[in-house]
């Protein structure tokens, strides 16, 4: 059985002593002690330390990790939304919640006037009939007001920081146009007067654009709902492993009396008891007891390790059948649990989103769809025919109207949800479209052992027989014995006998020898079931099975040697063995220029043994959670683009810190929160198909943004009015504002196609 013994080393805590210190996570020069907006990019500031700070929700930016405030808020560099940084205390997101109703009411608001906007468009004598031009007009005033003075007032808000930091975003552009529409509808039905009669149309009234700004509005709240529900999921891993340490321990005092306190209260050098099947508190060492204890969490080895006197324990894992006196010496935020949470915020932080793409490109393109407009409003009111400053206000805000990529709101949004969805029927969940763009770059796949290339749990591989002694009869007498057993080994050998079904008989005069194995009488027979030491105080003579069980543990099975009425009867051995799809998926990856790194916790003899089967390129073995990340760290320090496979608690850091974290379903969900990919049904040939997914998805995105700009930007010098003087043509805001919904319909369409993309 493989025994994990190792010392863990805790490091302090950056900012530790600055539970309020704010940061942007794309901005880390931008640091202050209280909660805000990025002054750069305009996102929420995070706060640097969510383990100390439990008292009370920091905020930061997803982007600018610079940005740090104690109150939500906007980033003044991008203006996203800034997110809570979670801890225990977190409240429930704000933002979020927010942005939900204003959504839906202003779609409730915006849809009367979309559906009056269009018919009076397509069936204008029907509609003149139902009601009249100027009364729809102000209809439509009454409900579009509404949408864009509160359902787009975040956006204003975001577009004013935008202008003051000098920091131009696609708030800025879509606030623009939304505010154009609206005031220029506004003046039209206020000032019908001041419009040259050229304008009105064939019913007389001057054309507005109220659809136009209500739509705008409804479509990037939309967005913002889609993105912001990503947002959301991504602190979830960190809540949840906050709450695996329980939240007492039960204290020794001196006087030798027992009384339990709140977790909280530990201190180094206390005393601690822990009984059977309870989770050790803290972190320390076993002062006296004997036990076995469940360690998976953090190494990854599905077999329980054996503990005695002067053993470390880390918080949070399970004690096994045992009661143990053990002493504190590490608590708070010192932890391995606590490291791991840190660890999972960090790299969380790290992480850019898509959407910076968009913003880089409106950070250019917002400054020069002004200048044309204001060179548009210049030219016109100087050189234009009459009413001058008509046709200058009219052609400026069809500059403005056209220019505004209403569809920015839907480019990555629709293409995540058509994509996300498509991969779901397909058993691979997607959280967020960085992941989907990262995966397509991927060259190296790291990979944990055990639930990911093999099954998670021990079971029965081999029974052989000798001296006399059927395969059968040291099953049945074995299965008997360890039927008493609470150790997760004696469960799979049962598991396995039943599995054959092997009837079991009762045992009597069951004894477990601590360290060795265990014995009794079964069918009136003596049977014990141990390992070599075990035989060595029996006096037995097995030494023509000492070569079979030594190419059995290479092979990286755990061996049990059999005693029957004092002889050598046999040998069981219990694996974990490799999962079916396994090696299928390993050679796809392959084929795709995809390097293959085995990151495991358990020993490097079993894991060599694993790696030897699969063909793969690289194993690292005997590490812990931290060593997990510092080793996904030095592969992306080669220039590696590294995803990172697991399913325990102990990957979650390792997850969160590479390029992209891929979960099993089977597994943890800790694992399943920090991983941006997960696979429903643990199978890696899941990641083949996330990278066709992947690939498709990116392209589509890509398509999307540039639909949402080719038509306004092909747009934009024909609205200016450049082919006036040639071809006396001019495009009206009315128009201006169709091909501005042409851009949305062409990213709905576009996105819609990734339902029939071939994985």
């Amino acid at each position: 059985m493989n025994e994990c013994c190792h010392e863990h080393k805790t490091k302090s805590v950056e900012a530790s002593d600055k539970p309020g210190l704010y940061t942007c996570p794309m901005h880390p020069d931008v640091q202050q002690d209280h909660p805000g907006d990025c002054p750069k990019c305009g996102m929420a500031l995070e706060n640097l330390n969510p383990i100390v700070a439990k008292s009370k929700t920091h905020y930061t930016c997803p982007m600018h990790p610079e940005i740090l405030q104690d109150e939500p808020g906007d980033c003044p560099k991008c203006g996203m939304a800034l997110e809570p940084v979670v801890t225990e205390d977190a409240e429930d997101n704000h933002e979020l919640t927010d942005m939900t109703r204003r959504f839906w009411t202003s779609l409730i608001f915006a849809l009367p006037v979309f559906i009056s906007a269009m018919g009076a468009d397509f069936w204008p004598d029907f509609f003149s009939k139902m009601i009249a031009p100027a009364s729809r007009q102000w209809f439509e005033f009454f409900l579009a007001t509404p949408v864009v003075l509160w359902g787009a007032w975040p956006f204003f808000v975001k577009a004013w920081a935008s202008f003051v930091s000098r920091h131009l975003n696609m708030f800025s552009l879509i606030s623009l146009g939304v505010g154009v529409a609206w005031s220029y509808s506004v003046v039209a039905i206020l000032f019908p007067a001041w419009f040259p009669d050229t304008v009105r149309n064939e019913m007389g009234v001057i054309p507005v654009y109220f659809e136009a700004a209500a739509v705008i509005t409804v479509l990037v709240l939309l967005g913002q709902v889609l993105e912001l529900r990503a947002r959301s999921q991504t602190n979830a891993a960190i809540k949840m492993l906050l709450g695996l340490a329980p939240k007492t321990a039960r204290l020794i005092n001196e006087d030798g009396a027992e009384e339990d306190i709140p977790l909280e209260q530990v201190e180094v050098g206390n005393q601690l008891r822990v009984k059977p099947g309870e989770k050790i508190p803290v972190d320390g060492k076993m002062i006296s007891g004997s036990s076995s204890v469940d360690e998976s969490m953090v190494t990854g080895e599905p077999l329980p390790v054996t503990k005695h006197a002067g053993d470390k324990l880390i918080g949070a894992t399970v004690n096994g059948t045992g009661s143990l006196v053990m002493q504190a010496e590490h608590v708070g935020s010192e932890t391995l649990l606590a490291q791991i949470v840190h660890m999972v915020a960090e790299a969380q932080r790290s992480r850019a989103p898509i959407q910076k793409i968009v913003d880089v490109v409106a950070s250019y393109f917002v400054p020069a769809v002004v200048l044309v407009a204001v060179i548009t409003l210049i030219v016109w009111g100087l050189m234009g025919p009459e009413p001058r400053l008509a046709h200058a206000v009219i052609n400026a805000v069809a500059v403005l109207i056209i220019a505004c990529p209403c569809a920015l709101g839907l480019a990555t949004p629709m293409s995540i949800m058509v994509g996300t969805g498509r991969g779901a029927l397909l058993g691979v969940l997607i959280k967020n479209a960085e992941a989907l763009e990262v995966m397509e770059k991927i060259d190296t796949l790291v990979v944990d052992k055990t639930g990911t290339l093999t099954e998670g749990k021990p079971t029965l591989m081999s029974v052989i027989a000798m001296n006399g002694f059927t395969e059968e009869t040291v099953l049945r007498l074995g299965a008997s014995l360890e039927a008493n057993s609470e150790h997760p080994l004696a469960a799979a050998i049962v598991r396995g006998a039943k599995d054959k079904n092997i009837s079991l008989i009762t045992t009597t005069e069951f004894d477990s020898i601590t360290g060795k194995g265990i014995s009794g009488i079964v069918d009136g027979k003596p049977v014990a079931i141990g390992n070599l030491t075990l035989l060595k105080d029996m006096n037995i003579n097995a030494k023509e099975l000492f070569e079979q069980a030594e190419l059995l543990r290479r092979d990286a099975q755990t061996v049990m040697f059999v005693v029957i009425d004092n002889k050598a009867a046999g040998i069981l051995t219990v694996a974990d063995p490799v999962k079916g799809s396994t090696l299928e998926a390993i050679t796809a990856l392959h084929k795709d220029n995809v390097q293959i790194v085995m990151l495991t916790g358990d020993s490097k003899t079993t894991a060599e043994a694993v790696a030897s089967k699969l063909n793969i390129d690289q194993v690292i073995a005997d590490v812990l959670p931290q060593q997990k990340v510092d080793a996904i760290k030095r592969l992306q320090a080669e220039g590696r683009k590294v995803a990172m496979a697991g399913d325990g608690i102990n990957d979650a850091p390792a997850l969160a810190q590479a390029h992209v974290g891929i979960a099993m379903g089977t597994g943890t969900d800790v694992a399943m929160e920090s991983a941006g990919v997960t696979l429903v049904k643990g199978d890696l040939r899941g990641i083949a198909r996330a990278r066709l997914l992947s690939r498709a998805t990116m392209r589509n995105i890509r398509q999307n943004l540039f639909f949402a700009f080719f038509y306004n930007a092909l747009g934009i010098p024909v609205a200016a009015g450049v082919l006036y003087p040639v071809f006396g043509l001019l495009l009206s805001p009315m128009i201006a504002a169709t091909a501005m919904s042409l851009s949305s319909v062409s990213v709905i369409t576009n996105a819609l196609r990734l339902r029939n993309v071939k994985l």
